[in-house]
């Protein structure tokens, strides 16, 4: 069985990866510290942050993995373009951007983390722009979610993202998807008509890992 190393932001993410690559066998690698510090040190520089990902990436490598996946849309960002690895390196938002390219009609895009949004459009646009694709698409940021997430509030942050997106499907005409794994439980219970990183994710990595 194939070995991939998985990069978190929270220790949540762990169980929807599990479930979504029961072929392989998951490493899991969990460090909240570093959002948390870009997020609230104006003094920490991406350079910093930079470092410290390739340190962990290099980590995770020489511990025997097959591939590398990332599932933090943030240490995605702040990943150099110049970064090289022995094995695969597989960004979550990239088969989730693949997903959301092949739809024309108008999109909304949910975030519970407010710091992430930026950093994800701007690779989405330049996703799309390399894939000769236009898209319709706007974020919609629900207030006050991440807190609850982050400090542990998974049950109260569940119904809070499934009220907005219950609220978001009644009243908009758009295809409606969320950015993070965070959300994935809520959305599923919302309908199956929301799109998530998780749905594209495991044929992505299975194509990876046959060839690596």
């Amino acid at each position: 069985m194939k070995k991939i190393a998985c990069l978190h932001a929270h220790h949540s993410n762990i169980s929807y990866i599990e479930k979504a690559l029961s072929f392989a066998n998951c490493m899991h690698f969990v460090d909240p510290g570093l959002v948390y510090r870009v997020t609230t040190d104006p003094k920490f520089a991406a350079e910093s942050a930079a470092a410290k990902i390739e340190n962990q990436l290099k980590w995770m490598e020489e511990c025997s993995a097959d591939a590398i996946l990332l599932t933090c849309t943030n240490y995605i960002a702040l990943l150099p373009e110049t970064f090289t690895s022995d094995v695969p390196v597989i960004k979550i938002d990239e088969s989730y951007f693949r997903r959301i390219c092949e739809i024309e009609k108008s999109q909304l895009i949910v975030f519970t983390n407010p710091e992430t949004v930026e950093g994800t459009m701007k690779r989405l646009y330049e996703f799309a722009f390399y894939q000769n694709v236009k898209i319709k698409v706007r974020p919609v940021v629900i207030e006050g979610a991440f807190e609850l997430v982050m400090n542990g509030n998974l049950k109260e942050y569940k119904q809070k993202v499934k009220h907005v997106l219950h609220e978001l499907m009644n009243e908009h005409d758009a295809i409606v998807s969320v950015a993070q794994l965070s959300m994935v439980e809520a959305a599923e219970e919302v309908s199956n008509c929301i799109i998530t990183p998780l749905q594209p994710l495991a044929e992505d990595v299975r194509k990876v890992i046959i060839r690596s």
